[in-house]
């Protein structure tokens, strides 16, 4: 799917600022595209954005409304239908990242087909994909991989594209979650992608390119995480990458919604994804270290980096707040 920017960012009765996190990810790394936010009554989430009407981000140029904010269950309330379907009546698509689909609230898919107006599920993909078949295809691939899910590896993507592209190379970062989505404009959620085209999917998404083109293919779950590994596996097989950057919070004891669970060892862990990367690219190797290190006290960063570095002789960063700069030169 492909979705027109510009954005108004609707983040309905949000309770705090994380209820946003999809809206503060897309403003993060897609500004330009954000034209400003709308919030009813009672939300306690600020992007720090103009606050627009309907009519008004109409009349500013925005093509697409972005649900911004995920609640309780990830439905789409009663209270948001009357000002969505408003939206459409103006011209304006829509498109949210919720378990609940747009298209499946009635009055909002009538207005869409009457007015000719799209609605984007991203959460659902709307494409069929093939079997994945691990041929060798042109062009170079990174993927982000993780001890843990919800860790950074979308950040630590956008980061690496960023840098990319500031030095004149070519690169385009894949979005492969619903956040990464808005912030691309375009790609496929693949945690809601059927097992066996997973792999199919992502080489669909990636596929045959310049020789010196960069396809950053933002990673999803973990090896290592009981419920999401699935999806980790797919994605190593169909990215067929031939770098991988290794992200990390050092500060979890435990996997994310897993408490019996331990954070695997960081050599462990790359060693179980080089081991199931080479099915579909033997030549596949390491090229830097992402450390989420907002939970860290300062005086404790450095000294881990440079341990790291010791240990393993890659560059270590914190993408969000030192740049993707010393991976990119490693690659």
């Amino acid at each position: 799917m492909e979705i027109s920017q510009p954005y108004l960012m609707f983040l309905g009765e949000a309770p705090d600022q994380l209820a946003a996190k999809t809206a503060r990810g897309v403003l993060d790394w897609r500004p330009d595209a954000c034209v400003g936010q709308m919030r009813l009554p009672g939300c306690q989430a600020d992007l720090g954005l103009p606050d627009m009407t309907m009519s008004e981000a109409k009349a500013a140029g925005v093509n697409t409304v972005i649900v911004g904010v995920a609640n309780r269950g990830g439905v789409i309330s009663d209270s948001w239908t009357a000002l969505l379907e408003e939206a459409l009546e103006l011209g304006m698509n829509l498109a949210a990242g919720l378990h609940n689909r747009l298209a499946d609230v009635p009055a909002l898919a009538t207005a869409a087909e009457r007015h000719g107006r799209q609605l984007f599920d991203v959460r659902h993909p709307t494409a069929t994909f093939a079997v994945g078949n691990g041929k060798k295809r042109s062009g170079k691939r990174l993927l982000t991989v993780g001890t843990d899910c919800s860790i950074g590896k979308m950040y630590t993507s956008l980061a690496i594209e960023k840098e990319m592209r500031a030095r004149g190379m070519s690169a385009d970062f894949r979005a492969t979650g619903q956040t990464g989505i808005f912030i691309a404009g375009r790609g496929v959620s693949v945690d809601a992608v059927v097992a066996d085209f997973i792999a199919g999917c992502v080489e669909w998404l990636a596929p045959d390119n310049d020789a010196d083109h960069w396809d950053v293919i933002e990673g999803q779950g973990s090896l290592f995480h009981a419920s999401f590994a699935g999806v980790s596996t797919g994605l190593l097989h169909g990215a067929q990458p031939d770098a991988l950057v290794l992200c990390h919070e050092p500060s979890r004891s435990h996997m994310r919604g897993l408490p019996d669970y331990g954070v695997p060892a960081i050599d462990v862990c790359m060693e179980a994804n080089l081991a199931v990367a080479r099915l579909t690219n033997p030549a596949v190797r390491f090229v830097g270290i992402a450390i989420n290190s907002s939970q860290m006290a300062p005086d404790d960063v450095a000294p881990y980096y440079q341990s790291l570095e010791e240990q393993f002789g890659l560059p270590v960063v914190d993408p969000f707040k030192d740049g993707a700069g010393r991976i990119v030169d490693n690659l």
